[in-house]
């Protein structure tokens, strides 16, 4: 994939970091010693028994980190499952042993010994060397650490003894934590590691750095007992001091300050990150050292306005994130952080919620170093934790992430899982004071100016953002199976992007939670509905959304949907993005030629490219992108035009044809022939014969009634022309001779006026066809019978390579795919997309490979929509809207896809304009080129264009 090389350099320095800090580190800085492995690719063995479910009752070892279930031991439970039925928790009270031995350095004697667990699910009893360190801490996806310097054997062997009980003691930690929407798991999978310091130490910072330069720090100090002095240095991406401030210390919070000129301010377009030195010294002598890499930024919430960062207005294109990858669940594995915050850039979003609890500190640091503005929660998923359990894990919670400048929203629980007493406590440990929202489900439950009220529709949402609170959700368009997430999107972000008080908002969600099943021979299981809710599949496989999202939300906006005739090579322009301007960018421009129908290849050649720079269009602005294109641009089939933003990625590849579907079509529909078509009328069948081909016709009905190919094989297509809405009642057939050619000609009454069918000498035969309709229907056009099991694969030249939906319209490109045929349910196993079947758009030829041969469908009418078989797509609580009848459809309008939300057809009208009927009022007229079998084909290729 485009980012694996830089996959890979994350991956191994993070590595070396690890190894390095595995070791113990001399002079002033932490000395850290792993005591399980430091991610799921990097364990370590420890003596493990688990009291239920599978290989229970005995000792054996286990990996650490992990989760036991992916290790073999104890039983699933997907949270909300066991909610109604108590019987159900048989496998839910499973506890953990676990045991280590480690050696600790004589040297550490004299140091304050802390045990770190950075996530432990879910109550967590620690013993060294038999004696309990503290209490027992409750909460899963907390760091926590306990000093256990009094029960150290130093320069010895020690003993490290776990209990953890997957459900918890305090009620309030499983209704928040383990009774939610999503797979719950037991275990130590989080790293687990001794860290010494001087008893004198820094134990955590917080930082409030302004786009002004201002710069605050609270030191809280530890051991502080005669007088000290603390120092932070400031240094800039080429590790030049740039600030320094230092100040004495007697007690055990001080705080510093200072001030830099110009700085280089982050945002998630503009991620620059400052470096922070902090020392504690005692007279001379530099006692302890701390780092922590910042951000500049001032971030603003002007209520009944807007969110601002660095005094600029921006929207929020965000997507939800539960920490997860099938073969580990939600164990540390920093690879997948890396590809999520690849993926969810690729798709030019610019934002993130971490649902529904606080995620790794890695991806975080990700999120600051690549670009994404970020919320970080709470748990408590539609049920808070009870005040006194929760303050600590709220405090566990800011000390470790409030110095990351990717964070702008405090999260304070999930859809009514709100504790209020907890809403002033962010600001005690967050020195920058950010704001507080509370993701809800329910109207009126808007905080600090901000409404993030779930899963309105856009009729909703266009008075919501006219109401005085901002308006932001941090879950929209639920992405289940093929529905929502780019499916009504374009509408949504439009209606945002224009209104004051829209925000922008979080779709819900990234990727399908499937975990792969140890006890079910390792089958990725989604809990049947209810996690496969993500725009990419669980191994982070594309869905039809991500290319339409990656459109929708691409911050060089182009709306140009065809060339106008007076074409000059400029593009209307405009700026989406907030703080770039369009000359930062850069753009590429490709005349194409596309492949044939007879080549073995897909694709295109490229005949001729160059880029530009990008034109001077200031954030939020419009313009025009002039590409210089040469004098010869219209010998060739399309352009391309792809923009490449500042970090030399693409952000969004447009195609335009520039010939019409008959000039692509010029010699794809001759072939080598004899110049006579023989007709056969007998016994109510009329049967024309050209180039070995025959086509026989029901003269009582209209319809086709056989069809064989050159080589005399039965081509099963059948029960056709049907017009899928509307009515076709047959009234006359007539046929005869039209110079080389041979015509038939069926009249009906109803909405289906005629059609024309004209067999060439060739083999092609031509079907040109008139409907009339009045009012408002969810697709229109014909179909056909043709049995979906004797089907192979698709070839085609028209958009792809994913299926389209009237309300998912973007994504997709002009090329020639192919694709073989799948049965993928969208979000189920064995997810391989693109799916095959579906509504694709767009089409100039599609040919059918299948076990009677080959077939192919040409249109010069450009628009052409063509159905393959039926297939699934969420629609509330049906299957998917209603297909049209038959098996091929050759449609004018396709209908829109819903969610999981809401019911029915009121449901789909709901997400907006694009998502309503079809309106349709007249006559609608086509033509379908059909050739059933293979074609010699005298195809005639322009000449190449000179480079």
């Amino acid at each position: 994939m485009k980012y694996s090389l830089k996959i890979k350099a994350f991956v191994l320095a993070y590595s070396l970091l690890n190894i390095l800090h595995s070791f113990a580190q001399s002079g002033t800085q932490k000395e850290i010693q792993y005591l399980s492995g430091t991610d799921v690719k990097n364990t370590k063995i420890w003596d493990f028994w688990v009291t239920a479910g599978r290989n229970s009752g005995k000792w054996s070892k286990i990996q650490v980190p992990s989760h036991w279930e992916q290790q073999g031991f104890g039983a699933y439970n997907y949270g909300r499952d066991n909610v109604t039925n108590g019987k159900n928790f048989r496998f839910h009270d499973e506890k953990g042993f676990y045991k280590y031995e480690f050696a600790v350095p004589a040297t550490w004697q004299d140091k304050e010994v802390n045990i770190v667990f950075e996530g432990s699910m879910t109550d967590t009893e620690v013993k060294i060397n038999g004696k309990l360190v503290g209490p027992v801490h409750q909460g899963s996806f907390y760091s926590f650490k306990y000093n256990i310097g009094t029960t150290l054997k130093f320069g010895q062997k020690n003993l490290l003894e776990v209990k953890v009980s997957k459900m918890s003691d305090d009620k309030s930690v499983n209704g928040a934590e383990r009774l939610a929407d999503y797979w719950i798991f037991g275990g130590i999978y989080r790293p687990v590691y001794l860290e010494a310091l001087p008893k004198a130490n820094i134990v955590w910072t917080a930082i409030d750095a302004k786009a002004d330069g201002s710069f605050r720090m609270n030191a809280h100090l530890k051991n502080i007992t005669d007088a000290y002095t603390v120092e932070a240095q400031i240094l800039d991406t080429k590790g030049k001091i740039v600030a320094t401030t230092k100040t004495t210390a007697s007690d055990s919070i001080v705080t510093l300050s200072t001030n830099i000129k110009k700085p280089i301010l982050w945002t998630a377009e503009t991620p620059n990150l400052y470096h922070l030195k902090v020392s504690l010294h005692k007279g001379a002598d530099k006692i302890y050292e701390t780092s922590d890499k910042f951000g500049f930024r001032t971030i603003e919430i002007r209520k009944e306005d807007g969110i601002y960062v660095n005094g600029t207005k921006i929207k929020i294109k965000g997507v939800n994130r539960h920490v997860f990858w099938p073969e580990y669940g939600r164990a540390t594995y920093p690879e997948a952080d890396l590809v999520d915050v690849k993926l969810i850039k690729e798709m030019n979003m610019n934002a993130v919620r971490c649902s529904h609890y606080p995620p790794d500190a890695n991806f975080l640091r990700i999120c600051d170093s690549l670009g994404l503005y970020v919320i970080d929660e709470l748990a408590g998923w539609q049920k808070a934790y009870a005040t006194k359990v929760g303050e600590p894990l709220l405090k566990e919670m800011v000390i470790r992430d409030a110095n990351h400048p990717s964070i702008i929203f405090w999260s304070n629980g999930n859809e009514g899982g709100h504790n209020f007493d907890f809403d002033d406590d962010f600001g005690k440990y967050d020195l920058s004071n950010r704001t507080v929202i509370h993701a809800h489900h329910k109207p009126g439950n808007a905080i600090n100016g901000i409404d993030c009220n779930h899963y309105e529709d856009y009729y909703s949402t266009k008075k919501l953002v006219e109401e005085s609170n901002i308006y932001m959700p941090t879950e929209f368009l639920h992405a289940m199976q093929d529905g929502g997430a780019g499916a009504g999107l374009a509408d949504m972000w439009e209606l945002h992007w224009n209104a004051k008080k829209g925000a922008g908002g979080f779709i819900w969600d990234f990727a399908d939670e499937g975990i792969v099943r140890t006890d079910l021979n390792n089958m990725i299981d989604v809990n049947g509905n209810n996690a496969a809710d993500g725009i990419v599949g669980p191994h982070r496989e594309k869905e039809g959304s991500f290319n339409a999202i990656k459109e929708i939300y691409s911050p060089v906006h182009i709306t140009l949907k065809e060339l106008p005739q007076d074409f000059n090579g400029e593009i209307p322009v405009e700026n989406r993005y907030h703080f770039t301007n369009l000359n930062q960018c850069i753009f590429k421009w490709e005349l194409l030629t596309y492949k044939g129908k007879q080549d073995e290849e897909i694709g295109h050649d490229v005949l001729k490219s160059n880029t530009v720079l990008g034109p001077n269009i200031a954030p939020t602005a419009k313009g025009n992108l002039s590409l210089s294109l040469p004098a010869d641009w219209k010998n060739a089939d399309a352009i391309a035009v792809t923009a490449i933003d500042p970090n030399n990625n693409e952000i969004y590849r447009w195609v335009w044809k520039i010939k019409s579907n008959t000039d692509l079509l010029k010699g794809m529909l001759e072939a080598e022939s004899p110049k006579t078509v023989e007709v056969k009328d007998e016994k109510d069948i009329l049967t024309l014969t050209a180039n070995a081909i025959s086509v026989s016709f029901d003269t009582k009905t209209g319809a086709i009634a056989k069809v064989k190919n050159e080589n005399g094989a039965a081509i099963s297509i059948s029960n056709g022309p049907v017009l899928v809405n509307g009515t076709a009642t047959f009234s006359a057939l007539k046929h005869f001779k039209e110079g080389d050619a041979y015509v038939v000609e069926v009249s009906y009454t109803g909405n289906l006026q005629s059609v024309r069918w004209k067999m060439q000498p060739t083999g092609w035969l031509e079907m040109s066809y008139q409907y009339a309709l009045d009012g408002d229907y969810s697709f229109s056009g014909i179909s056909f019978n043709y049995p979906e099991g004797l089907v192979m694969g698709a070839k085609w030249l028209g958009k792809g390579p994913n299926r389209v939906w009237k309300n998912r319209l973007s994504g997709v490109t002009l090329d020639v795919y192919e694709n073989r045929y799948n049965n993928t349910q969208t979000g189920t196993s064995p997810w391989i997309y693109p799916e095959f079947k579906g509504y694709y758009s767009d089409i100039v030829w599609m040919e059918l490979s299948t076990l009677e041969g080959k077939f192919t469908v040409a249109s010069p009418d450009k628009d052409l929509f063509v159905r393959l078989f039926d297939f699934y797509g969420i629609n509330a609580n049906n299957p998917h809207p209603k297909l049209p009848l038959g098996d091929l459809s050759f449609l004018d309008t396709i209908p829109a896809i819903g969610s999981k939300m809401g019911t029915n057809d009121t449901n789909v009208r709901g997400f907006g304009p694009e998502s309503e009927k079809n309106a349709i009022h007249g006559t609608t007229k086509r033509t379908l080129n059909f050739y059933f079998g293979t074609p010699k084909l005298k195809v005639q290729k322009e000449e190449k264009l000179p480079n």
